[in-house]
């Protein structure tokens, strides 16, 4: 082969090579997650692959099997990340125990990634099908709920009782989820607004309960 042919294919070859992004040294595991949760979220979990997750995440193949070494660790560890992380930005559980502080930012959160979002709807819908996801889930969503209802406990007079805590952690959900589908935060803004303005009535009326 001449010297001309081999450069021509040298450089044929770099134009088919598909550059690989770099994942950050100590952030590896928390890309890979993030990678997984976009994958679920755009083809659904069928479309869950090693070889799917490295290449949006842009390593190898070896380093997803390295780091998760089964495709239910890589769910598991994916619906946690997921969680957590709503958890941390959705204000669900502010902790000040004031009405206006509870749920602040719902609609932002959405905009901002609403992967992460779609990525739990997806596996609670593949909960349907394949009953070994369930335990994970109700696991996880136990901690929603948690959540939910100690922030309620600090809002209302007494103990926010489950059914209630139910309530509201259904109304939050489902507002997430017709954002998702009707992008409408406005909207969800108002419905947030709405339900903070039912949680200061029941304050209001536990309050005058205990004063009589």
């Amino acid at each position: 082969m001449t010297k001309s042919a081999e450069t021509s294919k040298d450089e044929g070859e770099g134009r088919r090579a598909k550059p690989r992004k770099r994942v950050n040294y100590g952030a590896g595991r928390e890309a890979l997650l993030g990678a997984a949760v976009r994958v679920v979220a755009r083809g659904g979990l069928r479309k869950l692959t090693y070889r799917a997750v490295a290449e949006e995440a842009g390593v190898t193949h070896g380093l997803v099997v390295h780091h998760f070494g089964s495709r239910d660790t890589l769910i598991e560890e994916a619906l946690t990340h997921a969680v957590h992380t709503s958890l941390s930005t959705s204000a669900l559980e502010p902790g000040t125990g004031k009405v206006t502080d509870f749920s602040t930012g719902l609609s932002e959160m959405v905009t901002a990634d609403p992967d992460i979002q779609v990525f739990q709807y997806e596996l609670l819908l593949e909960s349907r099908r394949r009953p070994e996801l369930l335990p994970p889930l109700r696991a996880l969503y136990d901690e929603y709920f948690e959540a939910t209802q100690r922030e309620l406990t600090r809002i209302l007079p007494g103990d926010a009782n489950p059914a209630l805590m139910r309530l509201v952690f259904a109304a939050l959900d489902g507002l997430v989820l017709h954002q998702l589908v009707f992008d409408e935060p406005r909207v969800t803004d108002a419905a947030v607004e709405e339900l903070r303005v039912l949680l200061r009535l029941l304050d209001t009326d536990g309050g005058a309960e205990g004063a009589l």
